[in-house]
This record gives structure tokens, C-alpha cells and sequence, in this order.
């Protein structure tokens, strides 16, 4: 990590930190009582065995959806009362699948489900993400933009107000111009930017590198409607004047080259805060495994596009009546994967059970193991999965992508134990059964 990288992950960190201590309310001596033994933490653990990421702190508006989650489980209706005891949920997913087992009704899927109401039920799967460095919240992308983009404007205020606890303003435009702007705006600005700076530094004495003509088409096109341009602009020492009736930008000579030099530095090794996407993790019973309702934020295409595709049902009835090779039917199918973005991707275990997770179609197959051993009971146990048509992945299938493998928009996969690992007959952990929503 460069130095610029190492100097804003810890300013985030800093900040997460402050906030999470605000909140944290009166603290405990460490020799009092409440504190607890740490033994249990020291136990030693297989080498080879999966850690889990530690999840921080619940935030409130995590609780108020726990506790209303759990008001609906408890509430009374005209079905049966749903029992949060893990033997009742696995006694119901075997019952379960017992059930299905007599109807020997698969459902893989194989319909695809759009929802294209504005205001989606609560069985529609949306995609959300999170932001390590700016909170622990879980929102949707265009939530996420704005609200990275209010608080490096706010760190821009600060470092105005002469605050002591701000990110450098060189640093904070940097990010804005690549965290608030598509990829290849910001990336024409910061090329164009850069060379502002440095025919100013190879050439401190040359005063046409000092004016930077406002209604340049260079400027207009490359830099001005770039968010984020005008702040760094203005901390590298420019300043907006009018000579002979026309606005310029001139930067003066009281700013220092080795300032200069820095902010091209900043330019260049700073990255654009980045959204990691949110499995969405679920568990359903057999009798839930239905066709899932996907948000329009899974496909590439628009909300148009999606109508038209929804009503050419019967083109695509006759055209799948017409003989045709393999190669065309790979093409046809390579053609329909490319309209997605994401995939809903559904684990079947021996006991009925299914553990569902949202990924990006980019995302590796190794994702997916990863994702199914932390929520595994044995986490360092030997597992296999098995494609829909039954074909267990093998491990040069481990580097390739979602839409490599045809894994999109939707599948089943099945889980099945291997090697010493075979003896287990539990799956899932504690954790995760508690997930498995009432029907």
C-alpha cells in the first residue's frame, strides 16, 4: 500500500473509531468483574481451518430491524406458531424435504422472475452493499454515492474551518474526482490535471502554464464538469480571475513546487473508495425455495429493455422449436448471461436446507466456497459442491468467474461432505439456522 493509501485508511479507521466510541457509553475498569475470561478466545485452532471475518458492533438501525424481525416471528396468525428452537428447524426442513422427495418436483429455477414494480415485496432480492471505510451500514449503491460524497465534502469544510481533524484537502478533491465521478471522466481529468501541474514544475518561469483559459474546450470537456476538479485546482494554488474581459484560472507563484509535486503524488496513488457488495445472506426451507424475484439493479439492461424482453415470450417459444447446432445455442446463451450483472446463488445441503448469497456475476467460484464455509457448524471441514447438473467443480474450475461457469442469473448448487469430513451430519452453523425466516 502506497503512503497516501496507508495515510487515508488510517484517517477512515480514525474516524469509524471516534464514532464507534461515542456511542460505546460508560466504560468497565479492566479488573472488574464484568470483563470476562478471555481463555476461551486463546483455544488453539487448526491451521487450515476457515477464520470468519469478526462483524462489528450491530448499529441501531441494524437492532431496530433485528428486534422487528423478531416481533413478526412472534406474532400470532391463522398457521401455526413458527418455534425459533434449532431442533424444530431442522425437524421442519426434513419433514420438508421428505414431502418434496413424494411430489419429485425440482424446481431449479428455471424461470426467471423479474420484478418491475417500483415498490417491491418483501421477497424481492435488492442489492445492497457496504462501505468499510465509511461506516458499517448496509445501503443500496445510490444511497452509498451520496453519502461518500456529503462526507469527503464535509472533510473539505473542515479543512477550510481550520479543523484539526480533517483528511488533507489535496488528498479529499483527489478522492472526490475518483469516487464521485464515472471511471473514465475522472480518469481523462486526472491525466489532464497532471499535466497542468507539471508544465508548471518542468517550467516554473513560463508564465502561459500559470492561465488556464476557462473556455478551453481542453478544460470544458476534461476538467470542469468533473466534480471534485475545481477544490483541487484551488488547493494546487489556482484562482479564478478575469484578464481582458475572459475568466481564467491562475495559479500563483507563492505556492511552492514541492506543493505541486505533491498534489500530482496524490493524484496518482490515490484509489477511489470503493462498495463491496452485501451477500444478502438467507436460509431458506425447501418449501421457500421458489422462483426468486430479482430488482431491476441485477440486469444491465433498462427498465424498457427489460419490459420488451419480458413480453417476447412467444418468439422465444418458437424460436426454441428451431434445430440448431451447439455452438448456436452456447452463443444464445453467452447472449443471454451478458444481461446480467448479478446472481442469486442457492447451496442445497442434505438436510433440506438452502444458504442464499448474492454475487457479482465477476466473482470467482472460490467466492462461493469461501462463502459457504463461514457459515459452515465444522468450519474446517472437506466440502465439495455440485453444479445444477449434478458435475462436482473441480479446482481449475475454482479460478473462474460466475458468468464463466454460466452460474447466472440464478442456480442451484448441492453440498455434500468429503474425505474424513463425510462423517459430519450437521451443516450449517448456530448462527445461520436463526436465519431461516417463518413461512
Amino acid at each position: 500500500m502506497s503512503s497516501v493509501g496507508a495515510k487515508v485508511k488510517k484517517f477512515f479507521a480514525k474516524k469509524k473509531s471516534d464514532a464507534k466510541f461515542a456511542k460505546a457509553g460508560p466504560g468497565r475498569k479492566l479488573t472488574g468483574d464484568d470483563g470476562g475470561s478471555s481463555s476461551r478466545d486463546s483455544k488453539p485452532k487448526d491451521k487450515d481451518a476457515y477464520v470468519p471475518i469478526k462483524r462489528d458492533d450491530l448499529t441501531d438501525e441494524m437492532k431496530k430491524a433485528r428486534d422487528a424481525a423478531l416481533e413478526r416471528m412472534n406474532k400470532t396468525s391463522n398457521t401455526p406458531s413458527f418455534d425459533l428452537s434449532l431442533k424444530a428447524i431442522k425437524e421442519k426442513a426434513r419433514k420438508e424435504l421428505e414431502e418434496e422427495k413424494v411430489r419429485k418436483v425440482e424446481n431449479e429455477m428455471s424461470n426467471l422472475k423479474i420484478n418491475e414494480e417500483p415498490k417491491q415485496d418483501e421477497n424481492t432480492i435488492d442489492i445492497n452493499f457496504t462501505c468499510s471505510l465509511i461506516s458499517d451500514e448496509i445501503l443500496p449503491k445510490k444511497e452509498w454515492k451520496q453519502k461518500i460524497k456529503d462526507f469527503l465534502h464535509e472533510q473539505l469544510q473542515l479543512a477550510l474551518s481550520n479543523s484539526t481533524d480533517h483528511l488533507d484537502p489535496g488528498i479529499t478533491s483527489c478522492l472526490i474526482i475518483k469516487s464521485c465521478n464515472p471511471i473514465e471522466r475522472s480518469q481523462d481529468c486526472v491525466e489532464t490535471l497532471k499535466k497542468y501541474l507539471s508544465n508548471i514544475i518542468q517550467e516554473p518561469s513560463e508564465v502561459k502554464f500559470h492561465k488556464i483559459r476557462m473556455t478551453n474546450r481542453i478544460f470544458c470537456d476534461k476538467v470542469a464538469n468533473v466534480e471534485g476538479s475545481s477544490e483541487f485546482l484551488k488547493n494546487a494554488g489556482f484562482s479564478e480571475q478575469v484578464i481582458d474581459g475572459e475568466s481564467f484560472l491562475v495559479w500563483s507563484p507563492e505556492t511552492s513546487i514541492e506543493h505541486l509535486l505533491k498534489q500530482i503524488e496524490y493524484l496518482n496513488e490515490c484509489e477511489p473508495i470503493q462498495l463491496e457488495l452485501d451477500r444478502n445472506i438467507q436460509v431458506l426451507l425447501p418449501s421457500q425455495n421458489n422462483q426468486p424475484s430479482l430488482s431491476q439493479d441485477f440486469f444491465k439492461l433498462t427498465a424498457e429493455e427489460l419490459k420488451r424482453e419480458q413480453t417476447n415470450k412467444t418468439s422465444a417459444v418458437e424460436d426454441a422449436m428451431v434445430l440448431k447446432t451447439k455452438a448456436m445455442r452456447e452463443k444464445e446463451q453467452e447472449r443471454f448471461v451478458k444481461k446480467f450483472k448479478y446472481s442469486v446463488i442457492r447451496v442445497r445441503f442434505p438436510d433440506g436446507l438452502f444458504l442464499q448469497g448474492t454475487f457479482s456475476v465477476y466473482e470467482k467460484l472460490s467466492n462461493i466456497y469461501e462463502f459457504v464455509a463461514s457459515q459452515l457448524q465444522h468450519e474446517s471441514a472437506e466440502f465439495s459442491l455440485l453444479s445444477p447438473d449434478g458435475v462436482k467443480f473441480t479446482d481449475e474450475d475454482q479460478g473462474k468467474t460466475l458468468y464463466a461457469l454460466r452460474l447466472v442469473p440464478n442456480c442451484i448448487l448441492k453440498f455434500t461432505y468429503e474425505n474424513e469430513s463425510k462423517s459430519f451430519n450437521e451443516y450449517l452453523k448456530d448462527e445461520a439456522l436463526m436465519l431461516v425466516r417463518p413461512v
